[in-house]
């Protein structure tokens, strides 16, 4: 009897060890390849239980999700001779389980394989352009031109390039002092033309200024030796006609302004003789007192 139940949990061991071997489990996150003696023979992408047959076939997981190559700096020669250290990444996914394991079998081959793809790549496109364009909005387009070569190359490799992008583009260290100084020199030699263009529109803006200055202050000469004349013309028409109807009251007011001004001041002194025309109506005024 104990033989028996040795048997019979040897059958279930058995079996359950059978069972065991024979089902897998594919997270959502990876799809599996299936091989028979190291030939493949078939593909599972969707998640869950899936069968194999036990000690015959062998189940190989790949990752199903995008994942990043982060390639190593590499100095790379633009279209106009300028050596740039260009610091790029590229996004991917394995989206052939069977060409990526016929091609490169493991996942650090295939990084090896995509780094010289990237690497030569870069090379390519960024030869055919000046290093200002990575500062313009070529940049894009360059990376649309670097993702589309790679992704023609890694195609057969079972792998889809998801995206590429430049981290960083930097100048070699040795470089970045002369290349200071000729930005500094082409800024300064920018400022003083555009210095020497300001003083020549102020000076113009002054010349003509000035000019205006001139004839507005000539047209106001003008304008005031005319208004003086006409001004001069009337009051000696007045006066004219103020000695034409009493010219004996006239002279009194002209004698009287004169000892007006002759005496002004509190010490003034006047060396005349005192029967000068210059007195008569003093003269006047005193033989009327006698």
């Amino acid at each position: 009897m104990r033989n028996m139940f040795a048997f019979i949990g040897i059958i279930v061991a058995a079996v359950a060890f059978l069972l065991f071997n024979s089902f897998f489990i594919v997270d959502q996150r990876e799809q599996a390849l299936i091989t028979q003696f190291g030939n493949p023979e078939r593909i599972v992408r969707e998640p869950g239980l899936a069968f194999k047959v036990p000690f015959v076939q062998t189940v190989l997981f790949f990752d199903k999700r995008i994942l990043e190559l982060d390639a190593p700096p590499e100095e790379v020669i633009a279209a106009d001779r300028r050596r740039i250290v260009v610091d790029a990444f590229a996004r991917y996914r394995i989206s052939d389980p069977l060409r990526f394991y016929q091609s490169v079998r493991i996942e650090s081959v295939a990084r090896q394989r995509m780094s010289s793809i990237l690497s030569s790549s870069l090379r390519g496109v960024l030869g055919q352009k000046a290093l200002a364009a990575l500062l313009t909005s070529e940049r894009s387009a360059m990376m649309r031109s670097i993702r589309d070569q790679m992704r023609a190359q890694a195609a057969g490799l079972g792998i889809e390039i998801v995206d590429v992008r430049i981290r960083r583009a930097d100048l070699p260290k040795e470089n970045l002092e002369a290349v200071f100084g000729r930005m500094q020199t082409e800024r300064q030699r920018e400022a003083a033309g555009i210095r020497a263009s300001g003083d020549e529109e102020a000076q113009r803006i002054r010349s003509a200024a000035e000019k205006q200055v001139t004839i507005i202050r000539a047209d106001a000469t003008r304008k005031s030796d005319i208004l003086r004349g006409e001004g001069e013309a009337e009051r000696n028409r007045i006066l004219g006609e103020a000695y034409g109807r009493d010219p004996e009251f006239f002279e009194f007011y002209r004698t009287l302004k004169a000892y007006e001004q002759s005496m002004t001041g509190n010490n003034t002194t006047m060396v005349i003789s005192p029967d000068s025309p210059f007195f008569k109506y003093f003269q006047r005024g005193q033989s009327g007192g006698r």
